[in-house]
């Protein structure tokens, strides 16, 4: 069974740095992209960065410049650092992974981590 453990997050104070991991544990054949995403209170989840395979990176406006993606294929894990924490980062954050899970599949399919608050204090 494929699932994507996550750790780290927390309360941290503005201005203060935050690492997030995510490990796909379970058999698989390979990982496409990866992500992260956040959902706010009374907001919908958005994307806020994603990483292929080969590592090219695109990220959100509301964070580009001060969070980074990062993934490690041998370990099957990606990272998110987040620094310069503001308040409006406040969330709980998911990862996200596009898996084959056997070579013979026709499609890949989506998994999701179990999410992580993260609060950022003014």
């Amino acid at each position: 069974q494929v699932q994507l453990v996550q750790s780290g997050g927390g309360l941290v104070q503005a201005g203060g740095s935050l690492r997030l991991s995510c490990a796909v544990s379970g058999s698989i054949f390979s990982i496409n992209a990866m992500g992260w995403y956040r959902q706010a209170p009374g907001k919908q989840r958005e994307l806020i960065a994603d990483i292929t395979r080969g590592g090219t990176a695109t990220y959100a406006d509301s964070v580009k410049g001060r969070f980074t993606i990062s993934r490690d294929n041998a370990k099957k894990a990606v990272y998110l650092q987040m620094d310069s924490l503001k308040p409006e980062d406040t969330a709980v954050y998911y990862c996200a992974a596009n898996v084959w899970v056997n070579s013979r599949d026709t499609l890949a399919s989506d998994y999701w981590g179990q999410g992580t608050q993260v609060t950022v204090s003014y």
